[in-house]
């Protein structure tokens, strides 16, 4: 019997199956990387392949651009738009409606090309910069501005998956800048298997224009990644609290990672679940958290999971120079079964009303200078300190630290995000001498 798969087809099961390995972390004995080497090597060939079917057009004014996104939806998508450098103000939302269609900078530089709406205002004309209700869509390269609503409206309610933000700038939002919506009366429909990573999202005036803000907010959302992204400024300027700079929320959401951020001076960190709207599963590991004392009048927790059972978090570093008074909680008796470890603190994990789950080896006694700079959110270790080094536990699925190197480097795991190399506590020679 032959099955015929097309290279796009190939290219999205191959992810699938990807995604699936690393999330549950299952042992494959010493073949382990050289498996996932291969499999990811497929992964590439599949996409080249899949790329070579996809019309590619360049344009070079909003018009263009319009007119482009216009063409994708009435051919049926599998379209790349390739942006010249410039900045685009948009007359209406770009509507994304039909799969495989891709926004990329031309150049490669995120600032060089800047795609906005009219304002960051509640009255704007334009709600969101772009709308995904179709699969498969990739936006790369690009700054996103002002809008009234979001940035980039993910339409989970319209099954759209396999998104991937990649390489952007996102700023200056009125609300959350990129949100995963979901129909509450169909709550099976979700937008899935999506990978935002290498991005920077900030308010450029070092706070919100108001308090219903956030960085990503991820309704039913299931199979996510969020990775190597910078969080800075999502700061509410009054009423309340903002929202979390990442938040993964409403069942059936579950199995979400995020890793190796930086969140700098926001209001809330990053949260699974919310009061009578949970999540299961996931992890958060590898995250850099900083909070300064005069960032806002908010300021609240770096981690939280509510009503998360089976949740893990770990080797995280958090520093707050605020007065809140805990870097971690687990909250509600239905967050059960969860793992926190490693974390290095200087404020304590808290369990409220009922949570419970293994709480181990973190370390919640942290001076500013164990880093190397804290207000700029770098929780890099700046020397080995006793406590940290070597001193964390073993747990299934950690295997590299916040810039991807590996685990452990010396007897046993660093506590926190950092894993302190041998290279880098490197000192050079103090007996040079000039000789003429």
């Amino acid at each position: 019997m032959r099955i015929n798969l097309s290279a796009s087809e190939l290219l999205f099961f191959l992810i699938q199956l990807a995604h699936s390995m690393l999330l549950s972390g299952a042992a494959m004995g010493k073949n382990r990387k050289s498996s996932i080497i291969l499999l990811y090597s497929l992964v590439t060939i599949a996409a080249g392949a899949s790329l070579a079917y996809a019309d590619t057009v360049t344009v070079g004014t909003v018009t263009e651009l319009q007119e482009a996104v216009t063409s994708a939806n009435d051919s049926g998508g599998n379209k790349t738009i390739l942006v010249k450098d410039g900045t685009y103000t948009l007359t209406d939302t770009l509507y994304i409606k039909m799969p495989n269609v891709t926004i990329t900078g031309q150049s490669g530089i995120r600032e060089n090309v800047v795609i906005q709406g009219d304002a960051m205002s509640g009255s704007a004309k334009i709600g969101n910069v772009i709308r995904v209700s179709a699969s498969y869509f990739t936006i790369s390269n690009v700054t996103l501005q002002k809008s009234g609503w979001h940035l980039i409206q993910i339409a989970g309610e319209a099954d759209a998956d396999y998104i991937v933000v990649r390489n952007c700038v996102l700023k200056d939002a009125y609300q959350q800048m990129v949100k995963v919506s979901q129909d509450a009366s169909n709550p099976s429909v979700t937008g899935d298997n999506g990978l935002i990573e290498n991005s920077h999202f900030e308010y450029s005036a070092g706070v919100g224009p108001q308090y219903y803000i956030g960085g990503i907010d991820a309704h039913g959302s299931r199979n996510w990644i969020v990775r190597n992204n910078t969080f800075q400024s999502i700061i509410s300027p009054s009423d309340t609290v903002a929202e979390f700079a990442v938040h993964f929320w409403d069942l059936p959401a579950a199995n979400n990672i995020v890793e190796k951020n930086r969140i700098v001076n926001c209001d809330r960190g990053i949260g699974f679940g919310m009061d009578g709207r949970g999540n299961t599963g996931g992890v958060i590991r590898n995250n850099m958290i900083y909070h300064a004392i005069n960032a806002g009048q908010f300021a609240d927790v770096g981690i939280a999971l509510i009503e998360s059972p089976d949740t893990q978090v770990y080797n995280n570093s958090i520093f707050f120079d605020n007065e809140f008074p805990w870097a971690v909680e687990y909250r509600f008796s239905s967050t059960q079964n969860v793992l926190i470890a490693n974390n290095l603190l200087n404020k304590p994990v808290m369990q409220r009303d009922g949570a419970s789950g293994m709480v181990s080896k973190n370390v919640a006694t942290a001076a500013k200078d164990w880093f190397i700079n804290p207000a700029v959110g770098d929780l890099h270790l700046a020397s080995a300190i006793s406590e940290v080094v070597d001193a964390g536990q073993i747990i299934t699925g950690l295997s590299n630290d916040f810039d991807g190197q590996n685990r452990p480097q010396g007897a046993g795991i660093d506590i926190g995000a950092d894993e302190l190399s041998t290279s880098s506590t490197f000192q050079p020679p103090k007996n040079l001498r000039v000789v003429n």
